[in-house]
């Protein structure tokens, strides 16, 4: 978990940099036509532009999904994989955007744009993959990874019982 939580906040922040650094004076690049380009914008908001100018609560807010992150974690069985993946994404995704409100006075960069929707940036990628891949784990599999409960002897099937010694 620690280590895809690493790779996504070097990937986010370097990514950021390399917007910052080349997108920042208003240039749009196509990279597949006008379906994705890259496009330097900030953020004071939460995905999908909501929330806007509350940089302050969402930091605070990240530093608690952080928090349980690193709880839940800790309390985890060993054999989760797919969570663990899907943990790591959204700490990733988390810190990530938590370090770009520190140093941007409560926005975050974004450049990635995709038609008909939001500007967003690889943290934010990683936030909703993780979030799909902890949905996916609870819905199809969750079930799967837990024992069957032991069922207790009835009376009836104890050993010695008139009826089953017939």
């Amino acid at each position: 978990m620690f280590l895809i939580a690493l790779v996504v906040v070097l990937l986010d922040q370097g990514t950021k940099l390399w917007a910052t650094a080349n997108l920042n004076d208003g240039r749009i690049v196509p990279v597949v036509g006008d379906i994705l380009r890259l496009r330097y914008t900030t953020n004071t908001g939460a995905a999908f532009g909501l929330f806007q100018d509350q940089g302050s609560i969402l930091a605070i807010i990240a530093l608690v999904v952080v928090t349980v992150i690193l709880i839940y974690y800790r309390r985890m069985p060993g054999q989760l994989l797919l969570v663990r993946v899907s943990l790591g994404l959204q700490l990733g995704g988390a810190i990530g955007n938590l370090l770009d409100r520190l140093h941007h006075g409560g926005s975050v960069v974004d450049f990635i744009e995709f038609v008909l929707w939001p500007v967003f940036n690889i943290a934010d990628a990683a936030i909703v993959a993780g979030v799909g891949l902890l949905a996916y784990y609870l819905i199809f599999m969750s079930s799967e990874e837990q024992p069957a409960p032991e069922l207790e002897p009835t009376p009836s099937d104890a050993p010695g019982d008139s009826t089953t010694d017939l």
